[in-house]
């Protein structure tokens, strides 16, 4: 018996252009990476006793985590719908955002509000569907954001709204 576990929520179809092109590229690649560990399953496959073939059982896996990956990117990348313009009030936050805030301390934070299939927590990049964007959704300068996180409310102030890096 499998275990059961309930359908994610339904992400926001929204991407940029450059997150657009870098699935695409990223499905193109793991194509091209397909067919290499085809090759090597092949290879492995033609060893002999494959219950004992550690190289057959990895490459298997590994197949099917490329498969799994080209399957998603897929049934994605149709259903997705770039942004690439500004939006008609410039100095109000939407997608595509780049934000900077002040917290209490008076420390800032810049990130971008971008689609959940491109989110880097490491460039600052938050998804739309996060609880931090949604606060932050057509609010503008000097407007202060309440957030509710684990530890308890933060509150921020928008510093600076702007649509180019």
């Amino acid at each position: 018996m499998g275990r059961w576990r309930p359908p994610q929520p339904k992400k926001s179809p929204y991407i940029t252009a450059d997150g657009y092109a870098a699935l695409d590229s990223e499905l193109k690649e793991l194509w091209i990476r397909r067919a290499d560990v085809t090759k090597a399953l092949s290879a492995a496959a033609a060893e002999g006793d494959r219950s004992e073939n550690a190289e057959y059982i990895y490459r298997k896996k590994e197949l099917a985590g490329i498969d799994r990956r080209i399957r998603y990117l897929q049934k994605r990348l149709p259903d997705l719908t770039v942004v690439d313009s500004t939006p008609t009030e410039p100095n109000r936050i939407f997608f595509g955002a780049w934000v900077t805030l002040e917290d209490e301390e008076g420390k800032e934070h810049t990130y971008r509000i971008v689609g959940p299939d491109e989110f880097d927590p490491n460039k600052g990049w938050i998804s739309m569907d996060s609880p931090m964007a949604r606060a932050l959704m057509k609010k503008g300068v000097d407007d202060e954001v309440t957030v509710s996180t684990p530890q308890g409310e933060v509150h921020y102030y928008v510093i600076e709204v702007r649509y180019t890096a």
